[in-house]
């Protein structure tokens, strides 16, 4: 079983996208894959076509205890993986963890009782450094950094790698990038060619070769309650997604 935290601190760069697109175009290859909701908001879950008003237990009663994954993870009705979901109710755990023995280890320790049924784990991080992403990325073998191609995004970047080198010094030995994902990309913008250039040129083989285009049906796409890469196959969006996943999987073989 392979986990990966979908993770940038950078607010509005398609983590919720790309870990769902990605769980849907790793199940389409056939591998068994769970998506693991830890933002409060619920947006991977929403957008897995799961109602997060009606979730009972979720991820918040995993992460104090009181329910396994076995138990708690729901089938995305369309798209072939399995979802932890999250609501509102996480917002509330943050205080509550804080108490707990090994507090950043608890999702670690769910998810080794699941280790046998699953291939993928994708975890979507929220944007800031809490003890819930502090979970996350105690429990995961890397990091995938979903990015645009903006002049802020570098800034943004830097703050998220000494994240992962403390974490990795102090909590996970594991711990490294598994690559950067450039989303949202428009080829005809120069400053996105300059950018994308800069971190060809800055971090080499861990920037992912595939290139995820901005694609309006991928933004409708969970208002449907589905990824894109099931709500429409055909769109540039949906084969680009398909075809990261197989390069995940490529890279990890």
């Amino acid at each position: 079983m392979r986990i990966f935290c979908v993770a940038n601190q950078k607010g509005g760069v398609g983590k919720t996208t790309t870990t769902v697109n990605l769980a849907a175009g790793l199940a389409q290859l056939g591998q068994r894959v769970l998506v693991v909701d830890l933002d409060p908001q619920g947006n991977a879950t929403m957008g897995s076509g799961i109602d997060k008003r009606a979730l009972d237990p979720s991820v918040y009663d995993v992460l104090l205890g009181s329910a396994s994954i076995a138990e708690t993870a729901r089938e995305a009705p369309k798209a072939g993986y399995r979802v932890l979901g999250a609501n509102r109710e996480l917002a509330g755990a943050e205080g509550e963890l804080v108490g707990l023995d090994q507090r950043e280890r608890r999702l670690k320790l769910a998810l080794a009782e699941v280790k046998a049924d699953y291939d993928f784990v994708l975890i979507d991080c929220p944007p800031s450094l809490s003890l819930l992403t502090l979970n996350g990325l105690v429990s995961a073998h890397g990091v995938i950094v979903p990015m645009q191609c903006e002049y802020f995004a570098l800034e943004g970047l830097s703050d998220l790698v000494n994240t992962i080198k403390q974490v990795h010094a102090n909590l996970n030995r594991e711990l490294e990038i598994i690559g950067l994902l450039r989303v949202m990309f428009d080829p005809r913008i120069t400053l996105q060619q300059q950018v994308s250039e800069q971190l060809k040129a800055h971090f080499g083989a861990k920037v992912f070769d595939t290139v995820i285009p901005r694609n309006v049906r991928l933004a409708e796409a969970p208002s449907y309650g589905q990824p894109g890469v099931t709500f429409d196959a055909a769109s540039k969006g949906a084969q680009a997604f398909v075809e990261f996943a197989r390069e995940v999987v490529r890279r990890l073989k």
